[in-house]
């Protein structure tokens, strides 16, 4: 009997938490909410989490790939971190979705250039927030919390 604490149980669960982010990232999205390149990086490895819980679940491979699954949040939680420091403005971002000061000896043309050039959507800017929780903010501790399971799911796989 499968229990709600199981291998298999916790792999759903932390697999189910990355597509559950994934489809709340989408719907933001939907509603005008437009990604910023921080934002699309996070993506990518909640993907990956429910790819490797799906091929877990399916092919009952053994407990140490969960520590796979583990690897992706925590990578995605890694960039939800530093994308909270860099729209908290406590350290700089990526130079091509972050502002910058002015350099006064570019030409007027390059200016434009690169004001042309620049994406849409900044990663310094904070487009949503509640009581000053940032997506950002709730990806890094949500996926601190999904690695949290899967690591659990991988103990627990040790003992069984």
């Amino acid at each position: 009997m499968q229990t709600l604490t199981s291998f298999r149980s916790l792999v759903g669960f932390a697999a189910a938490g990355s597509a559950f982010v994934l489809a709340g990232a989408f719907v933001f999205q939907a509603f005008g909410y437009a990604p910023c390149h921080l934002c699309l990086l996070q993506r990518w490895p909640h993907l990956a989490a429910a790819i490797i819980g799906i091929l877990i679940l399916t092919f009952r491979l053994p407990g140490w790939t969960a520590l796979l699954g583990m690897l992706a949040a925590l990578t995605t939680s890694v960039i939800g971190f530093y994308h909270s420091g860099v729209e908290r403005k406590i350290f700089e971002g990526p130079t091509d979705c972050t502002s910058s000061a002015v350099d006064t000896t570019v030409s007027a043309a390059d200016l434009l250039k690169q004001i042309n050039e620049a994406p849409l959507v900044r990663c310094d800017e904070i487009p949503w927030d509640i009581f000053g929780i940032t997506m950002a903010n709730l990806n890094a501790v949500g996926s601190l919390v999904l690695a949290g399971i899967w690591l659990w799911a991988f103990l627990k796989s040790r003992r069984a």
